[in-house]
């Protein structure tokens, strides 16, 4: 272990990537842990550390004077988290937005994130499947870290970004970094930015969609997908949890855990119906949520190019192909408006969804979409 973790281990709990079950994921480290730093990014995103996969909301339990309940005990430590990848980083900032970013926060999630400090690791080489440059990051993208970190081979130069990254590193502890140094991490940082070479155009997808509602492409890209939600499981930005009360009539507690939109029972209600009874129908949320109602709510995408859901998709699902789908369907219709405009009121043209529709006018497909 680095000495410097060694040290953190004294002050704080510290979570980092280490090897588990064929992969590497963020757990705590005890003294004399084993900490992996080879590797393009953790299976399971480190989100599961401020919001767990099933977590206690609160514990209740009836006596004689009535009802009792007791919260989760808090933090009893402040955490490290040390070797965040810059798009793990960007999917935190999106979550802050969702659970405090609005009239309404949560709590379980905010006490978490107040008290952690964000330890950032360049990525020197970026996987194939990575477009984080495409969702407004980049593999040293320094938004939202409290330390930076680049490898330079024989060591790490050190980027001190906020207060509490300041507070981490002692008075002495870090040597000054040299000029030669500080110029070879701008020349990896450099090289890896040119090494990505997966990019999609994700500009513009919003205003794309909202002409997609009912358009028959949602079936096409759903044939494809099995619904095991392995995507959404492992996305550092999906946040859908659903609750349940555990126990018995007079003592129990009552937890959250993760739920996906891509499961069929997701939006069913108590009355049998089904808003969502299809793949297609649960498709087309998924995207929507992320490149559509997501850029409307917070300003961006909730995507950030980590490709993890096209490294585990056990049907090789892609999402930069159903983007670059997206993209080709509003050419197609702005090919259309121009025959359109050429044609006068009646002619052949393509609707919202970009199909051909032989004889209608414009104001017949005026209004169409679903938003369920």
């Amino acid at each position: 272990m680095l000495p410097f973790l060694e040290r953190l281990l004294l002050r704080w709990e510290v979570y980092a990537p280490v090897r588990a079950g064929g992969g590497v994921e963020f757990t705590r480290l005890g003294r004399g842990g084993s900490i992996c730093l080879d590797f393009p990014n953790s299976r399971i995103p480190p989100k599961s550390i401020f919001f767990p996969q099933k977590e206690t909301m609160f514990r209740f339990e009836k006596d004689e004077q009535g009802f009792r309940v007791e919260p989760p005990r808090g933090l009893d430590r402040e955490r490290i988290l040390f070797g965040m990848r810059p798009c793990d980083v960007h999917a935190m900032a999106l979550l802050d937005r969702v659970f405090g970013g609005g009239e309404f926060h949560d709590p379980y999630y905010l006490d978490k994130r107040k008290r952690s400090v964000i330890v950032t690791i360049g990525c020197n080489q970026p996987a194939a499947t990575c477009f984080c440059s495409s969702t407004g990051s980049g593999p040293f993208s320094r938004t939202g870290a409290d330390l930076f970190f680049t490898d330079i081979g024989e060591s790490y130069v050190v980027d001190i970004l906020t207060k509490k990254g300041g507070e981490v590193v002692e008075e002495g502890f870090l040597a000054d970094a040299s000029s030669e140094e500080v110029e070879k991490a701008e020349r990896i940082a450099s090289e890896a930015a040119k090494s990505l070479v997966s990019f999609v155009e994700v500009e513009g997808l919003e205003q794309s969609l909202d002409r997609m509602g009912e358009s028959p492409f949602w079936a096409r890209v759903s044939e494809k997908c099995t619904g095991c939600a392995i995507c959404t499981f492992l996305c550092p930005t999906c946040h859908c949890f659903d609750m349940a009360d555990e126990g018995g009539e007079f003592k129990g507690k009552r937890v959250r855990h993760w739920d996906s939109c891509l499961f069929p029972l997701f939006t069913q209600q108590a009355s049998g119906h089904n808003p969502r009874p299809t793949g297609r129908e649960r498709m087309r949320q998924r995207i929507m949520h992320k490149f559509n109602y997501f850029v409307k709510s917070f300003g961006e995408a909730a995507c950030v190019g980590c490709g993890r859901c096209i490294i585990y998709c056990p049907v090789n699902f892609d999402i930069r192909k159903v983007i670059e789908g997206i993209k080709g369907q509003e050419v197609e219709w702005e090919r259309s408006r121009k025959v359109d405009n050429r044609g006068g009121g009646f002619c052949a043209r393509a609707d919202e969804t970009g199909e051909r529709a032989c004889g209608q006018s414009l104001s017949s497909h005026a209004g169409q979409g679903d938003r369920d």
